[in-house]
């Protein structure tokens, strides 16, 4: 038996050497090997690649040249002993798409060639022309199918379903796709499918969907992401605990399911990822968590779970990464959370916790990297000496109650590259160490505490955001480092002159800069060293002391989407320079002295003009008819200046107010449009409201107290998505537009103090979204028109007028005219509106005898010519009205 043994080895290792030796006889170049690819198989590609669309010319290496071998073309892998094609790899990577190195055009059949072909990607190209081919359900030995990100439309072919050999199945989209489906009863034939993802495809219809995967056996990954399921069954659990044993990944995020947890959740033992975010979930979370012992990542943020976490989530040891956030839990969450030792990521921000943490709930998270916890109302209670046990990469604390003392704690923390301490209640100045740990930190955010002092310099690592804003920070602005990517000084108390910052410095910015420095007490000129500022884009220093022109380098910054230069004290006239940055968005230059007439290369040069402000101004002359090139535009505020002439008729052009045009609102600035924090103090409603975060959905239109006339064109009620429109204290005449009621979205209407005359229009009744109107001091006669939304206004929105009917007290006769007035029942209003005219005149006279001198100082002479403007234009009203 053992001299068997022995022969039985010998035998085993001669095959083994024999094996060896034949295999690095391969390497050495046997003939004939490797083999060469099949000749159909070979032409197969070839035709392939006829339909296709290959603009960088990715497939440069199919040629049809005799000796030419596919298996060695770009993407193509065959199999080294038959020499069969086994997988074709011809997927864009992200970086390609950015090169815009996509593949398009068809897929041809000669794929079918491919006999022996199981590895098909084409994911991340665009194929936005075609539909899904249904001949891909007849290639049967397909174990691997990567549409993702492909472009294709249409409803998902059900012959797909016959790929019985599938164990990979991918029809993402990263973006919103056109693929849909009528059912998933197909999908119950393969069933050797392990990966599902369906990312974006739209499965409205397919309410089957959960009794369908559930007739997968192998399934071990289920991904949904966003594809419009409105319904999550409650089926019983005993269906699912034999079917989906081997489910470890269930993506179900950003549907819409509007309903209470499933028990049958908490019975997929094997889960490793339960991921439920935006889903309108409700109700609570089941004790039956505590079930699912082999979990590692749970999200189920922006949902409306309320009630307390349940204590048995503290038994899922396996748990690295918990997502809890935006949802309405409340309680305290330290006796659960602290137990779960492997935690990696935390994130419970925006809540309703509440309740004094100290250092001993987070003596077991000693592996904690990412603890996000903003918007709850925690208190943090520990010892000066405090030493965490976890090293923090990403901290986000804000509105927690930390003050008044700085947390000492945190110099402990080395590795932070992401830290969020934003109205904590903080009242100290900032520790000298503090900028040697923030060397590394990419995301720094103090702002809304009670932060006091001076800043001589910032120190964080390379293209990093700051946002040190509403402190009480004083003293000149600090030195930064040219690669700073955003920096937000502003609602602070920081003062001197801004040379310094802009102008000394040893090299210019390599990359886009977001500056917020309004709201302080910043004095002198606006810097003359633009040229060295120009990947500038938002450019933010309103509300502070500036003084003198704006100086000609300002057109250098050809970048600039946001210029903000409102309540200073600029004047002179709009250099010409700055038509060269025709990227603008938004120019806001409001509450300055600026003087001469509005330059026509506002519209010709600036036409992705969103917003332009340049209200509270010494402007003159008319609006030129080359502001209807913005086609983009959504507010023009030209109020308090002194423009004459008359409406331009081609305000229908402005595309964007009649809803004509749709455009993105700040487009590629790299960043999530919803970070940016772009603002505009509009007057609507008689209130002075600051919009951020509605701001892109915001169109008014505000031409008050000027000197304008004419009448109002009818070509104006063109602009149909308006909802805010001001052109009282002018001079216009004639009648109300006749189509008013077409501006369906009027919430705002002021034609106040002109000289309008004839009846109300009917068609004003259609203005529903009404809630402000101001209609008083004109020539308006009749009755009013008869309305819900008119008549629930108040009774000022039509004094000043000779009208009748409610809400005004005056009755109308049966045609529609005010009665006259009864014996002894008359006012004599115009011997009393002439003594408040002389009484005006008075102080008026008193005005200038008191204060003429200060006319002499530049500033004071801007402001008193503003105020003195609206009195005589007030006066004149008064005595055109009554005279």
């Amino acid at each position: 038996m053992e001299r068997s043994m022995r022969v039985v080895l010998l035998l085993i290792r001669v095959l083994a050497f024999a094996t060896i030796t034949f295999s690095i006889g391969l390497c050495n170049g046997i003939p004939g090997w490797p083999p060469l690819c099949k000749e159909s198989e070979r032409q197969a590609l070839l035709m392939f690649k006829h339909d296709l669309e290959d603009p960088a010319n990715w497939l440069s290496s199919w040629v049809a040249e005799e000796g030419s071998d596919c298996c060695s073309w770009t993407g193509v892998v065959c199999d080294q002993i038959t020499g069969y094609i086994h997988e074709l790899h011809l997927n864009s990577s992200d970086s390609d798409r950015e090169f815009h190195y996509l593949f398009g055009g068809k897929i041809n059949p000669s794929l079918l060639s491919l006999k022996h072909l199981n590895y098909l990607d084409l994911s991340n190209n665009n194929f936005s022309t075609t539909q899904i081919p249904s001949f891909f359900g007849s290639m049967t030995s397909l174990t691997h199918l990567n549409l993702a990100d492909s472009g294709f439309y249409g409803i998902i072919p059900h012959k797909l379903g016959n790929l019985s050999s599938l164990r990979y199945l991918n029809l993402s989209s990263f973006y919103y796709s056109n693929l849909m489906v009528e059912n998933l009863q197909w999908i119950s034939g393969l069933s050797l499918l392990k990966h599902l993802d369906l990312s974006y495809v739209n499965l409205s219809r397919a309410s089957d969907w959960l009794q369908v995967t559930n007739m997968l056996p192998s399934l071990a990954e289920l991904i949904m992401f966003d594809c419009q399921l409105d319904q999550i069954p409650h089926l019983p659990t005993a269906n699912f605990i034999q079917n989906m044993t081997c489910l470890k990944v269930l993506n179900l995020r950003w549907n819409d399911f509007n309903s209470t947890v499933p028990e049958w959740l908490y019975s997929l033992n094997n889960l490793e990822s339960l991921l439920l975010s935006g889903n309108a979930l409700r109700g609570e979370i089941s004790s039956s968590i505590g079930n699912l012992k082999s979990l590692r990542h749970f999200d189920i943020s922006g949902n409306s779970i309320s009630g307390p976490i349940p204590m048995s989530l503290g038994n899922l040891s396996s748990l690295v990464e918990l997502d809890i956030s935006r949802n309405q839990f409340n309680g305290t969450f330290i006796e659960v959370i602290g137990k779960l030792k492997l935690l990696t990521d935390l994130d419970i921000s925006y809540n309703w916790f509440e309740g004094v943490v100290s250092e001993v709930s987070f003596s077991n998270l000693t592996k904690l990297k990412h603890f996000i916890a903003k918007g709850n109302s925690f208190t943090l209670k520990t010892s000066r000496d405090w030493l965490p046990p976890f090293q923090l990469e990403n901290l986000q604390l804000d509105s927690w109650h930390l003050g008044p003392q700085w947390p000492m704690w945190l110099q402990t923390q080395t590795q932070l590259t992401d830290l969020s301490l934003s109205g904590t209640g903080i009242s100290s100045t900032i520790p000298t160490w503090f900028w040697n740990l923030t060397s590394q930190v990419e995301y720094l955010n103090l702002s809304h505490n009670q932060l006091y002092g001076q800043i001589q310099n910032i120190s964080v690592a390379p293209y990093s955001i700051v946002d040190l804003s509403s402190n009480h920070f004083t003293g000149a602005l600090p030195i930064v480092p040219t690669s700073l990517y955003w920096l937000d000084l502003s609602n602070s108390s920081f003062s001197g002159s801004v040379f310094h910052f802009f102008c000394d410095r040893p090299d210019e910015p390599k990359q886009r800069v977001f500056l917020y420095l309004g709201n302080n007490l910043l004095t002198g000129k606006v810097p003359d060293c633009w040229m060295s500022w120009q990947s500038l884009y938002f450019l933010h220093l309103e509300n502070n002391n500036l003084t003198g022109n704006v100086p000609m380098s300002m057109g250098y910054l050809r970048y600039l989407r946001s210029l903000h230069l409102r309540n200073n004290h600029l004047y002179g006239e709009l250099p010409h320079s700055l038509q060269n940055c025709s990227s603008l968005s938004v120019v806001d230059l409001g509450g300055n002295g600026f003087v001469g007439s509005i330059p026509i290369w506002i519209g010709e040069s600036l036409s992705n003009l969103q917003v332009l402000n340049l209200r509270s101004n010494e402007f003159e002359g008319d609006i030129p008819s080359q502001v209807c090139y913005l086609k983009s535009l959504q507010i023009l505020d030209l109020a308090h200046n002194k423009l004459s002439g008359t409406i331009p008729r081609c305000f229908h052009n402005l595309s964007s107010m009649a809803g004509v045009s749709k455009s993105g609102w700040l487009e590629g600035y790299g960043i999530s449009n919803s970070y940016i924090p772009e603002y505009s103090i509009l007057v609507t409603k008689g209130i002075e409201v600051n919009y951020t975060k509605n701001l892109k959905f915001v169109k008014s239109m505000d031409l008050s107290c000027n000197f304008m006339h004419g009448e109002i064109p009818e070509e104006l009620t063109g602009l149909l998505e308006l909802q805010s429109l001001n052109l009282s204290n002018n001079r216009f005449t004639g009648r109300i537009p006749s189509k008013i009621g077409n501006m369906a979205q009027l919430e705002s209407l002021d034609f106040s103090m002109n000289q309008l005359d004839a009846e109300i229009p009917l068609s004003m009744t259609n203005l529903t979204f009404l809630s402000h109107l101001n209609l008083s001091y004109n020539n308006l006669t009749g009755r009013i028109p008869e309305s819900t939304q008119l008549q629930s206004l108040d009774q000022s929105s039509f004094v000043g007028n000779e009208l009748c009917g409610p809400p005004l007290n005056k009755n109308c006769s049966a045609n529609g005219v005010i009665p006259p007035p009864t014996d002894g029942g008359g006012y004599r209003l115009l011997e009393d509106e002439w003594f408040y005219v002389s009484l005006g005149v008075g102080f008026f006279t008193g005005f200038w005898i008191v204060l003429g001198s200060l006319l002499v100082n530049m500033p004071w002479s801007i402001l008193l010519s503003q105020l003195l403007n609206r009195i005589a234009l007030k006066m004149y009203h008064v005595i055109v009205e009554y005279v």
